[in-house]
């Protein structure tokens, strides 16, 4: 192989690596902010993780976070508000991306 071919094999590596977190980021996101909007309902234990499940299959609906965002503003009603909402999914996405990196 070239060195060209190499240097080609190397960044479609990275991209998929990238692309691999950016996936599992967002579904530890979204975990997350389901065990947080179970709280402000009132759920606890098998429930609340039963809805941080919902609340991951939600991102399934829809390329990017709307989708998310529309069921969690749902759900929520009138314990949280947009700007409450979309605070926490980008708090949330940052300790995501924390817990994934002091995992590997």
């Amino acid at each position: 192989m070239t060195t060209f071919d190499d240097r080609e094999q190397a960044f479609e590596a990275k991209f998929a690596h990238d692309e691999e977190m950016k996936f599992k980021a967002e579904a530890r996101r979204n975990k997350l902010l389901g065990l947080w909007a179970a709280g402000l309902m009132g759920k606890s234990g098998a429930e609340a993780d039963g809805y941080a499940k919902e609340v991951i299959a939600a991102d399934f609906e829809e390329a990017g976070d709307e989708d998310v965002f529309r069921k969690l503003a749902a759900d929520l009603g009138d314990r949280a508000d947009e700007a409450t909402i979309r605070a926490k999914m980008g708090e949330l996405m940052v300790e995501a991306k924390r817990q994934l990196m002091t995992e590997s």
